[in-house]
């Protein structure tokens, strides 16, 4: 090198290994010529019959390939993105050419795939077709794997106690209201066949005069304590302010006089101290007359001051005939019976239910439930309770149903008040 340029021709290397030595497939290998790839297996894309150039193509006059035979290369121009019977130029250094084998066409009344690789389809009704025993017995297991992970450990526990909490609640619902409901007033020996009754539908009664009862209106009224009343002592009976009413209205229904002012002043006491109850004369009627006939039972007769002579006092609460066993309450103070229980007065309380609602109508200074006037006003404080609305159906059957749990008795005192109320307008 002379004048700075390099006149040297230098040959290219060649391996030292023969064409056909090692390195022939690698493309180490000098002037190796170009292999065609395989092209894939696709069965269910070949056409169930073989095409004429298939046929032509593969006989079986054709030779056996060898390891000997040179690669094939009169596939290119058949294979070619360009015109037909023209092939892209390549060298045998040109390693990144890929072939794409076109789809063959495919015969519209051919099947799409073969036999073999044809799928089987299973309907959906013979799926899901599981014997139930088998079909618990997995979701039982399922439930118990799911129960031994995490998720399960903290969910399980919050569902099972979601579970109590409701049926908790479904069985206060239920259970409850049965075991608070209060014990009968009175008891109805003879407890018949239950029946079934109508909405009550009651007649309204004859309406009460429009006037101001002493021991409400007075300055010398007691304030009623938990929805009971009690009269302001020493001021007369107040019952005989309706005396002109009850005269009109006791024979057209068949009450005496006396018992008719005792049913009409309970009724105007509740009117001004629980107006919201709704309660009409005629079912405190109703009541008296299915319990003792006004304060008629066992002989007795009632008195100018409504007081039961004799007095009137059922048949003991031994359990016997149908009867309630109800063991003495008040040593045999009110019903002179230091045994058993039994109900008394014209409106037949039971000892234990008296001393919780009975009351002073008529002004005498005690509680008497033998007198009609205490036992009127101490009915309809006890019908009233727990914010009853008697003039609605369901309230005024569970009000009677209360009294006395005996469907035939509440029917009993439905017909009566109706009959009063119709006779009372007549």
């Amino acid at each position: 090198m002379v004048d700075g340029e390099d006149r040297t021709t230098l040959r290219p290397l060649r391996p030292a290994a023969p064409p056909d030595g090692p390195f022939v497939g690698s493309g180490a290998a000098p002037d190796e010529p170009f292999a065609s790839v395989p092209r894939p297996r696709r069965p269910w894309l070949r056409s169930a019959t073989p095409s004429a150039d298939d046929t032509a193509a593969h006989t079986d006059d054709d030779p056996p390939h060898t390891d000997d035979d040179p690669p094939h290369t009169d596939d290119t121009a058949a294979h070619t993105d360009g015109p037909a019977g023209t092939a892209p130029p390549r060298t045998g250094d040109d390693l990144t050419v890929t072939r794409v084998d076109p789809l063959p066409p495919v015969d519209p009344a051919a099947p799409d795939r073969s036999a073999a690789a044809r799928r089987r389809r299973v309907p959906f009704a013979h799926a899901v077709r599981i014997p139930p025993g088998r079909l618990a017995a997995g979701a039982t297991r399922a439930v118990r794997d799911w129960s031994r992970r995490p998720s399960g450990r903290l969910t399980l526990p919050g569902v099972f106690l979601l579970f109590l909490v409701a049926a908790t609640a479904a069985a206060g619902a239920l259970l409850v209201p049965a075991a608070v409901r209060s014990r009968p007033v009175a008891v109805d020996a003879s407890a018949g066949a239950p029946t079934t009754a109508a909405d009550p539908t009651l007649a309204a009664g004859a309406p009460l005069p429009a006037t101001t009862l002493p021991p409400l209106g007075g300055p010398t009224a007691v304030a009623p304590t938990g929805g009971t009343v009690v009269p302001a002592p020493g001021t007369g009976r107040p019952a005989d302010a309706l005396a002109a009413w009850a005269a009109q209205i006791g024979p057209k229904v068949g009450i005496a006089p006396v018992a008719m002012q005792a049913y009409g002043y309970a009724e105007l006491v509740l009117a001004q101290t629980n107006r919201s109850c709704g309660l009409s004369w005629t079912t405190l009627a109703a009541i008296g007359h299915v319990e003792s006939a006004h304060g008629q039972a066992n002989g007795a007769r009632l008195g100018t001051d409504g007081r039961a002579a004799p007095e009137i006092i059922g048949l003991p609460l031994d359990g016997r005939d149908n009867r309630m066993l109800i063991r003495d309450t008040d040593r045999g103070v009110l019903d002179r019976d230091p045994t058993y229980d039994r109900a008394i007065g014209p409106m037949q309380f039971i000892p234990t239910t008296w001393q919780e609602v009975g009351a002073d109508a008529d002004n005498d200074g005690r509680k008497d439930p033998h007198d009609i006037d205490d036992a009127a006003l101490a009915a309809a404080n006890y019908l009233c309770k727990g914010s009853r609305n008697l003039t609605i159906a369901g309230d005024w059957w569970n009000a009677i149903l209360s009294y006395n749990d005996v469907r035939a008795y509440a029917q009993d005192v439905f017909d009566r008040a109706n009959q009063y109320g119709q006779a009372s307008r007549t």
